[in-house]
């Protein structure tokens, strides 16, 4: 093959990540002829360092509690082991199996997915680095940019893959440390910490706000908080970090606030991801960076520069596999004049799979009121829950926010909160309540299964309506 070769395209695609495999995908559906530009791994943070293999650990530590706990069911065991050399293999093994299906409905759509670095120039064009050192210069009828995410790091606090740890570097370690600190008590950080604690690491959350999971409704923090310090994590919030020595013997010691210090044999620093979008933009083209390193985007995810749609982590919307994914959908059906609507980003679901878990839609209570609304709200715990009993899994509550009415009852559902056993898995009629803003009577008049953990949501919907039952 020539150093460099010309190809013509309906969409070009840059990132291979969620929101740039969904527009692929989606786009390709539709009959356009795709180009997918990938630089690394096609499935991008996401399959690779990020939910997929994120969510096998815990799913590991869920089945490391199950044995452990085993006894409770009489169902007789010995004392269970971790070997977590196995645990990062199986972990691998679904990665590996994920991707491998993700290349496969690529390649069964026609998706010419090309290996290499793009940068847009003008006009359209795209140029290839390629991996391999095989160019290529591509044109497209649109462009979708989707470079997506890396960790942030924190001054001092730079990765060197065994003591101190990113997202990047955690996900494949090789041993277990005795003892750990988690800088960040967010979604990650949390998901972290529960899987290390759950496998028997001594655990420390370090977080700079006044408590952790700062952009979750207090209630369900509350009870997440309370159930990892019950679990022996201990908790420091409202606390900064200045930097750390390493120890003599391994680990090193964290310098926290005024003159206080944490050894630990391993750092988890998790605050956050900054969009990656270096080498993306050449000259000629009118796309426009902000401040934060984010690609400006209307409601739409349209650029500066018409026939260019932003998606993902690469824009400042909320840095979900699932946004990503419908931004490349609505980019797709945006082109193809379809006109679709934009995302509501303060309705989206939201979920971590930490232990207890964690979802929600909408409105938190505390939300709900500084955005001037009135509202009245219901909690039901899942200590009332047979199902959940049954489980032996009984820490959590439903939480639903709803706008008062005039003569006091309650209307429209502005939010739905769960923590609790496999709360991830019940948000779907709690997400389609706030979005279709139904009313409390509209959502109690439908019948729940019996028993179930699901039940709870109508329940606590049912309690707004003035009657309730358990």
């Amino acid at each position: 093959m020539a150093d460099e070769n010309n190809f013509t395209y309906d969409i070009v695609v840059i990132g291979g990540g969620p929101g740039g495999y969904a527009t692929a995908l989606y786009g390709a559906s539709a009959g356009l002829r795709i180009a997918l530009i990938e630089k690394d791994k096609l499935g991008g943070t996401c399959l690779h360092r990020g939910c997929i293999p994120a969510k096998e650990l815990l799913e590991s530590a869920s089945v490391f509690r199950t044995v452990k706990n085993a006894g409770e069911f009489g169902i007789l065991t010995e004392a269970p082991g971790v070997d977590w050399g196995v645990t990062i293999d199986r972990k691998q093994r679904v990665v590996d199996q994920m991707a491998g299906g993700l290349r496969t409905l690529l390649k069964g759509r026609k998706v010419d997915v090309f290996d290499g670095w793009g940068t847009l120039g003008p006009d359209h064009q795209v140029y290839v680095a390629g991996v391999n050192g095989e160019n290529a210069m591509l044109r497209g009828g649109a462009v979708v940019l989707a470079s997506g995410s890396v960790p942030r790091v924190i001054p001092g606090f730079e990765p060197d893959g065994h003591t101190i740890v990113t997202s990047d570097e955690f996900l494949n370690l090789r041993t277990l440390p005795r003892t750990a600190a988690v800088i960040g008590g967010g979604a990650i950080g949390c998901e972290f910490a529960s899987t290390l604690a759950d496998m028997g690491t001594a655990v420390t959350i370090l977080e700079g706000m006044p408590k952790i999971l700062p952009g979750c409704d207090a209630d369900v923090a509350n009870v997440v908080e309370r159930s990892f310090k019950k679990g022996g994590m201990t908790i420091r919030t409202g606390v900064s970090v200045s930097g750390h020595t390493p120890n003599e013997g391994g680990g090193t010691t964290i310098h926290l606030g005024d003159d206080e210090h944490l050894a630990v044999d391993l750092v988890v620093v998790s605050v956050g991801r900054r969009p990656f979008t270096e080498s993306l933009l050449g000259t000629g083209t009118a796309v426009v960076v902000d401040e934060r390193g984010f690609i400006a985007t209307d409601a739409i995810g349209r650029t500066h520069e018409p026939g260019v749609w932003a998606v993902g982590d690469a824009i400042n919307t909320p840095q979900l596999a699932h946004i990503g994914f419908m931004e490349g959908m609505n980019a797709v059906k945006d082109l193809l004049g379809e006109n679709p609507p934009a995302i509501d980003y303060g309705k989206v679901p939201w979920a971590i799979y930490c232990h207890p878990e964690v979802s929600f839609a909408g409105h938190s209570e505390e939300s709900a009121k500084a955005a001037g609304y009135d509202v009245v709200t219901s909690k039901h715990r899942f200590i009332g829950n047979g199902r959940a009993v049954i489980l032996g899994e009984t820490d959590g509550l439903v939480k639903i926010i709803a706008e008062k009415r005039a003569d006091g009852t309650a209307g429209v559902i502005l939010g739905v909160h769960m923590v609790g056993p496999w709360v991830t898995e019940q948000l779907g009629q709690g997400y389609l309540a706030v979005n279709w803003e139904a009313t409390v009577d509209e959502v109690a008049s439908l019948i729940q299964p019996h028993p179930s953990m699901s039940e709870l949501f109508g329940e606590t919907v049912l309690s707004l309506t003035g009657r309730s039952l358990h």
